[in-house]
């Protein structure tokens, strides 16, 4: 297992081989050398996407790997909150529609039928 000095000291000079073996790698693999345990590392997944305005496939993908993780729906939705500060909040409006049908919840239909007016 490399030190967190030496994972540092790579990712700060873009050593290009050690960058395709994480993303080359397995789950199990890259959750190991993140040091994180998966549900921590699946909710930074999460929040990652919301701070790139990733793609609705994107969102599906990470909250398979996070359910897998055994990460409630209501911790994935805490993600949104969790991140709002630092994202800002178009990103999490712009994120929460995606996260909400990944998780089979169609926010936009919810609010239709409630009544609320959509902008």
């Amino acid at each position: 297992m490399e030190s967190t000095e030496e994972i540092l000291a790579k990712l700060a000079i873009r050593d290009d081989a050690f960058i395709q073996s994480i993303l080359a790698g397995k789950d199990e693999a890259i959750i190991s050398l993140s040091g994180l345990e998966p549900k921590p590392h699946a909710l930074a997944r999460i929040a990652a996407l919301v701070a790139l305005d990733a793609p609705m496939p994107s969102y599906m993908w990470a909250v398979e790997l996070a359910r897998g993780a055994g990460v409630t729906d209501r911790e994935i939705v805490g993600s949104l909150v969790a991140v709002l500060p630092a994202v800002g909040a178009t990103r999490v409006v712009a994120a929460a529609p995606k996260l909400g049908l990944a998780l089979g919840y169609d926010v936009g239909q919810a609010l239709e039928d409630s009544g609320v007016l959509l902008g």
